[in-house]
């Protein structure tokens, strides 16, 4: 927005991995006034905006020679400006970042971070989860489009005055990556458990990783097994940081305390967790709920100030005197939290944050699909994948199964983010559903994971 002649703008980052409907769904919810994309989201923003009554301005990053029309050119653009630029004098309540993040009943929400609480709220981060000082060098494998990536690409560094390390690739590569890891003089690492899953099924014992590397998995829980096999062949601890984009660091182990496997250790200093009920009744030590931050009588640094324009949502995310994760776990008599899993149908895969809804709408535009239901997946080396459960229309019901499993997936991936497309396809004749014919997801998904739930019907 531009005001009093003063640039005010509020930064929404997304992932490159963006397809035209996710670009269009956020530029008409947040109400975009400029894009900024390379190459490789051009066409995908052009397509997004094509038919858009008030078209945001696009400028590219780039080489000039690869413009294309309709863009400014962002070094262009920056030999032209004023030497002099004075910063505005935001106010801490001034909202500052607005994060997507993934519903289960609807397209992705807005949670908005202000100038007062987000950027300070990483000191936690930098201090206690990166552990990480001045002298120190912190490689963050995260896309940019993340939250992930201003905890510790960003913010939890430069508070500390750490150097950023930054490698450019098309793919993870686990033997380059190792490669990197043993030749660079890095302090700090930070990538998703499956990263690591990737990493420990490399020969390990060619690799002289500095014994000085703190490493940290952080996006989806770290399970017994990987720490022990990352630890057999390394010699180094894997660290567990916990928090989601509506947060800065919540949660977590360290090398003051004792990892206890299977725990994601102790709440952060400075923020006060509990497991509660759906009303944010704090319930007792090793009993099943939410975990809860206290957000009464003092609110955390770091915190959300809301969802935009969702009411609703706010409502039932902050009750009582606490702020509703949505993630289950239990607290033991020695203050360790063990996570659960999600209270919603919410997936964790790859560090990834997917919604079903968003998969269910990608699915049911192709013409063989006339209901889908998605939900989470074990996998071993993923820890959960996207699993639909389709019920085909009926000039499709005869077709070759795996050919039509690898359309849908290629159709996903075509109209949405590719990291969301589902993995595993099992075509059903019915979904269980409420009486008032809502699909009950949650049969579904504790089917999936070996718990009590309704067997359904396969079709091949």
């Amino acid at each position: 927005m531009v005001g009093g002649g003063d640039l005010r703008i509020v930064l929404s980052p997304g992932t490159i991995l963006l397809r035209s409907n996710d670009i269009k769904h956020r530029i008409k919810s947040a109400g975009a006034k400029l894009i900024i994309a390379d190459v490789s989201s051009v066409d995908n923003v052009d397509q997004a905006t094509k038919h858009l009554e008030d078209c945001p301005q696009k400028i590219f990053v780039g080489d000039k020679s690869d413009t294309s029309p309709g863009w400014a050119h962002f070094e262009s653009l920056m030999d032209e400006a004023p030497a002099k630029f004075e910063t505005i004098k935001s106010k801490s309540s001034d909202p500052m970042t607005l994060f997507f993040t993934s519903g289960t009943t609807g397209a992705p929400k807005m949670a908005l971070h202000t100038h007062g609480s987000y950027g300070y709220g990483h000191s936690i981060t930098a201090r206690y989860m990166l552990n990480i000082d001045h002298n120190g060098m912190m490689w963050n494998m995260s896309d940019t489009g993340w939250a992930k990536a201003a905890w510790t690409s960003l913010f939890a560094p430069w508070i500390r005055g750490a150097c950023i390390f930054i490698h450019n690739s098309d793919k993870f590569d686990p033997e380059r990556t190792l490669q990197i890891l043993d030749k660079y003089p890095l302090t700090n690492f930070c990538a998703p458990p499956t990263v690591y899953r990737h990493l420990v099924k490399q020969p390990l014992h060619r690799y002289n990783l500095s014994k000085n590397l703190l490493c940290i998995g952080a996006g989806e829980p770290v399970n017994p097994e990987l720490l022990k096999e990352w630890h057999d062949g390394t010699g180094l601890n894997l660290y567990e940081g916990y928090g989601q984009t509506e947060t800065t660091f919540l949660c977590g182990t360290y090398p003051c305390v004792e990892i206890r496997p299977g725990s994601m250790g102790k709440a952060a200093p400075g923020i006060d967790l509990e497991i509660v009920d759906n009303d944010g009744s704090v319930l007792p030590r090793n009993t099943e709920g939410v975990i809860g931050v206290r957000v009464k009588p003092v609110r955390p640094m770091g915190l959300f100030s809301h969802y935009v324009d969702d009411d609703n949502r706010n409502k039932a995310v902050f009750k009582g005197d606490f702020y509703l994760t949505g993630d289950r776990g239990k607290m033991d008599g020695d203050d360790y939290i063990w996570f659960i899993g999600r209270d919603d149908d919410v997936m964790l895969s790859s560090g990834y944050r997917i919604g079903p809804f968003e998969v269910e709408s990608a699915l049911i535009e192709h013409p063989a699909v006339l209901e889908s239901a998605v939900v989470s997946s074990p996998d071993e080396v993923r820890g959960e994948v996207v699993k639909a459960f389709v019920i085909l229309t009926e000039p499709y019901s005869n077709h070759d199964k795996e050919k039509l499993r690898e359309e849908l997936q290629n159709h996903v991936k075509s109209v949405t983010a590719p990291y969301k497309y589902p993995r595993k396809i099992e075509f059903v004749d019915q979904l269980p559903k409420t009486v008032s014919g809502k699909i009950r997801r949650v049969e579904l998904r504790n089917r999936e994971w070996g718990r009590n739930g309704t067997e359904v019907s396969e079709k091949d």
